[in-house]
This record gives C-alpha cells, structure tokens and sequence, in this order.
C-alpha cells in the first residue's frame, strides 16, 4: 500500500492534542482546589471522572471501530471532547468540571482506540516502530507544553483588555483565570473536526489478531492469569504516573510554599519533559539490555527520586521530581510490549484490555486524595511506593515468548 504521509502527519497531530488536553490536569488541581473550594478527595475525583472514561470506553470503541471506521470515531472523538470543554468553558462549578472532563475523556479514549493501528497502515508496518516512537516524542512535548500555556494565561490575563488576552479576560471570570484553557480546548476540537472531516483516509485492514474481538474473547483473556498481571501492572504504571503528576504542584504548595501558578505548573511540565528526554535514552537502553533489567534498574532509581522529592528540601524537590518522570519514561512500553509479548493470541482484544489499564488514572490519584485528607498529603503519596513496588515485580516475574532483540542476542542468533 501507497504510504499516507499526510494521514501520518495528522495522527501526529492528534497525538499532540490528545496530551494538550490530557495532561495539564495535575498543574490545574491547586486551581481547582481553590476555585472550587475542595478537599483534596473531591478533587481526586476531577482526574477519576478522566480516566474512568478509558476504563468505560475503550473496548467498546474497538468493538464499534470495525463498523464506522477510523474517520468517523475520530470526529465523534473531537465532537465530544468540544462538548466537554465548552460546558466547563461556559459554566464553572464543580459538578461541571466532572462532566466535562469525563466528556474529554471519552473523546480521548476514542481516539487512542482509533490513531495506532491508523499509523501502522499509513506509514507502513516497515516503520511503524520508529513512527510509534516519533509519536511518543510528540505526545511528551505536549505534556510539557500546555502546563505552561497554563501558567501564561494563569499570570497574564489580568488587566488586558486588547488582543487574544483581552478578549479571554471578557469572557473567563476573573478569580478563575485558567478557564480560558478550556475555551482553547474547545477551539482546538472544532478545529481537528474540520481538518479529520476534508481529510481522505486510507482503508485500514486489521490482521486477524489485531481486532478488538468480541466480548467473549475479552471475558475469556480474563481467565488468563498472565492477562490479569498485566492488567494490574498498567494500572499501577498510569495511577503512578498520574498520582505523582496530579499532586506534584499541590504537594509543592502544602510543604515548600511554591506558586503553584508559576513553580508548580514548571515542574509537572519538567515532568514530562524530562519523560520524555527518558524515554529516548530507554530507546538506547533497550538495544543492549534485557526490557526486564531496563524496568528494574530505572523502577529503583525512580522510588530513589520519589523518596528524595518527599523529604528534601523545596529546591531538591523541584528537581527529584521531575526526575521520577525520567526514570518512569521506560514503564509503560516495556510493560505493554512484555504483556503482548506473553501470549499467542489475542493481541488486538489484550490490547484493548491493556488500554483500559489506564483508569489506574483514574483510581490512583483518588486513593492518594482520600488518604492526603485523612493522614496528610505526604504520607497519601507514599501509596506510589506500593504502584512503584508492583511495576518493579514485573521485572522479576515477567517470562515474555519473545524477549526484545538486542545487539548481543541478534549476534548470537546469527
């Protein structure tokens, strides 16, 4: 098949969006605490109704994929996410930022569903490994992008009155400036709508393993206790992720007095920078060593980071914990690649199984609010250190069919 480089470049762009809209969460929760007036359980629940939409979603969206096709559920995707934007846009409380951000939710999950196997039919299988690379290299720019579009419009929207900012400070309220974010989201949804709908797409022909499969294959993966380990390991990958990037800047605030504003949305965008930066070297890492000793050595160096951002100093805690992104930038490929690499079939429904793994998003970062109200909001994260502890066993207990090929076993197989 003729490669669709255009296509290409649109998933990339969708990749872009999907983390632009994903991951400022963590940098808005002091907002919403203060905006809002929440404790810090209600406020677990702003990521929860996020994520949950992943568990809710994704394998119901594999199921539809393979009757309306890829441009279809990537409109639908964007429809609903310009829905829930423009309801938190339009009316701020709390009860609306919940719909709105499962809504987001929803629409993100779809389109997770939809852009990967899009991409291995548009740049050709021959490169989809690189290509799924490039892509994730996008998706961390983004993530350290938009906490400071975030933090720009946060500390710059007060008192204008002419140009893009003057018109946001007529229409956001003046005590909640980072609602102008979500009226950005909703634009940037309508435009994906526009651009997705005058947009030729490629037919995409699934392999037969490739497909979601029906829900009895799902229920019978389930059965499989290689399967449920796997589940539980990306739950613990994500909920680490999203526990520590939902109350970094929180955690800066309470203990260190940091601006969550300025400080904190710097150093959840240092997060996932450095995850990014992480995630490069990993690529390295995983040519010469066994994926298995790659997750344990930098799970270890990440529980090290994790303990220092705990109890050091503000000025080493604004540098320990992005450095628990760097060391967690190598958990979720190696942890998806080790789980479809553990079975023989099935690997389209156990990706969609994997997928839903996400709402760890969603369950994590809650456990952490409800323990943070009860016990404090230090003593609530150390819960990261039993996610942390889980994805360490993996590295222990994981006995892949097929291991990755590094420069060492390739010679010896030649």
């Amino acid at each position: 098949m003729k490669r669709n480089y255009y296509i290409v470049a649109l998933i990339m762009l969708t990749f872009f969006v999907i983390s632009f809209l994903t991951n400022v969460i963590g940098a808005l929760n002091p907002d919403f605490i203060k905006g809002f007036d929440l404790s810090l359980t209600l406020a677990a629940f702003l990521p929860f109704a996020f994520f949950i939409a992943y568990g809710l979603v994704s394998i119901p969206t594999g199921m539809l994929l393979e009757k309306y096709k890829e441009k279809k559920i990537m409109i639908a995707g964007f429809v609903v996410s310009f829905i829930g934007s423009l309801l938190l846009a339009v009316i701020h409380n709390y009860l609306s930022a919940i719909i709105s951000l499962f809504l987001i939710g929803c629409g993100m999950a779809m389109l997770q569903v939809v852009i990967n196997p899009l991409l291995r039919t548009s740049g050709g299988e021959e490169h989809y490994a690189f290509n799924s690379v490039l892509a994730q290299l996008i998706f961390g720019a983004a993530s350290f992008v938009s906490p400071m579009v975030y933090s720009y419009f946060a500390q710059n929207l007060k008192g204008q009155t002419t140009g893009l900012l003057g018109l946001f400070t007529n229409i956001v309220p003046a005590n909640l400036p980072w609602i102008s974010l979500y009226w950005i989201f909703a634009v940037i949804s309508l435009l994906m709508i526009l651009v997705i709908k005058i947009s030729k797409f490629p037919v995409v022909q699934l392999k037969a393993d490739e497909t979601a499969g029906p829900l009895e294959t799902h229920l019978m993966l389930f059965k499989k206790r290689t399967v449920v380990l796997f589940f539980i390991a990306m739950i613990a990958y994500v909920g680490t992720e999203q526990g520590i990037a939902n109350w970094i800047s929180k955690f800066l605030e309470t203990y260190h007095h940091y601006d969550p504003q300025t400080k904190g949305a710097d150093t959840v965008a240092y997060f996932w920078g450095l995850m990014t930066a992480g995630g490069v070297l990993g690529l390295f890492l995983l040519k010469i060593l066994d994926s298995r000793k790659v997750l344990v050595s930098f799970t270890i160096a990440a529980i090290v980071c994790l303990s220092v951002a705990f109890f050091g100093s503000g000025p080493v805690a604004l540098i320990a914990f992005p450095a628990v992104g760097f060391f967690a930038s190598v958990m979720y490929p190696v942890i998806f690649s080790l789980a479809l690499n553990s079975i023989d079939e099935h690997h389209g429904s156990f990706a969609g199984i994997m997928v839903t793994g996400i709402i760890g998003g969603a369950i994590v970062p809650l456990i952490i609010g409800g323990l943070g109200d009860a016990l404090g909001l230090r003593t609530g994260m150390f819960f990261l250190y039993i996610t942390l502890g889980y994805i360490l066993s993996v590295g222990f207990w994981a006995r892949p069919l097929i291991t990755n090929q590094t420069v060492f076993n390739k010679k010896e197989k030649q």
